[in-house]
């Protein structure tokens, strides 16, 4: 008799280990964005690959974690292949990229956006070291100034305030193109060239001795923030899945950590016609 009891708790418990597997099966493969996985996630090259990883790999871990789904971080070695790889070769699932490049992903290739970076917009600007006798952008006629990537919003934005300050960026100085954001700064501080154009953001950011040591002489106008948009590919469920986790990761001390480490305080919702004041920008950019 005392067998026979012992058996039947074991065949109770088994089935009871078989139900909930099955119901876990169910969920697994019922998650909306389980059927993509794994999913993509672009990054622009702003920054060297080990820096990018470094910023943003608790975000995508966070995300990751949250919609129970692998997702990997690519990049590019440099904008154009990565504007290839977005509008060419449906290569990421996911995209954080600059808001002229959204404006084409969306126009071009079907981009959806998700969210954007919470905060009241982002410029474009050019500094110079404390020393430096250059004050204002006429200053600048005859110089060297260090940009970025030519497709990169920042260098459009700080030619388009050449232009408006009646200096022809081709002619009038030298631009000389640096890989990142960090080494336009770097060629300044550093006397490769006279001054620096960059983002305003990865300034912020930038080593204090070297961005207390500079002066800014130029502010351009402002455009709306980074975007995170997801390809046509991914369904309505999965793309509302994934807003929803980014929208709500001020409320965990796991997603306020990940936040901070990419530089951000908050994600928001934002109308997807509020890129359109880019369209001049986006078409600057030539797609092979």
């Amino acid at each position: 008799m005392r067998n026979i009891c012992y058996l039947i708790r074991v065949c109770l418990i088994a089935a009871l280990l078989l139900a909930r597997l099955a119901v876990a099966a169910t969920i697994d493969q019922d998650a909306s964005c389980v059927r993509d996985a794994p999913l993509t996630f672009g990054f622009l090259p702003l920054v060297s690959s080990e820096k990018l990883v470094h910023r943003f790999a608790p975000l995508v871990h966070y995300l990751s974690a949250a919609l129970h789904t692998t997702i990997r971080i690519e990049t590019a070695a440099d904008f154009n292949t990565f504007i290839q790889r977005t509008i060419n070769d449906r290569r990421y699932d996911l995209l954080f990229t600059a808001p002229h490049m959204f404006y084409l992903a969306r126009e071009k290739a079907g981009y959806h956006l998700l969210v954007s970076v919470d905060s009241p917009g982002m410029s474009a600007i050019i500094v110079v070291p404390q020393q430096s006798q250059i004050n204002a952008i006429k200053d600048l006629a005859g110089r060297k100034l260090a940009t970025v990537d030519p497709m990169s919003l920042a260098t459009l934005l700080v030619r388009k305030q050449l232009e408006e300050n009646g200096l022809d960026p081709d002619t009038d100085l030298t631009l000389v193109t640096t890989p990142s954001h960090n080494a336009s700064l770097l060629s300044s501080y550093y006397g490769a060239t006279d001054a620096s154009s960059l983002m305003m953001p990865p300034f912020m950011v930038a080593n204090p001795k070297v961005r207390e040591s500079m002066r800014v002489i130029a502010v351009t106008e402002s455009t709306p923030h980074m975007p995170i948009s997801a390809a046509p590919w991914i369904v309505p469920e999965c793309r509302e899945e994934i807003t929803d986790v980014l929208l709500s990761m001020p409320s965990t001390p796991a997603g306020r950590e990940a936040l901070d480490q990419a530089g951000f305080q908050r994600f928001t919702k934002s109308p997807t016609g509020m890129y359109d004041a880019l369209k001049w920008a986006a078409e600057q950019i030539d797609i092979e």
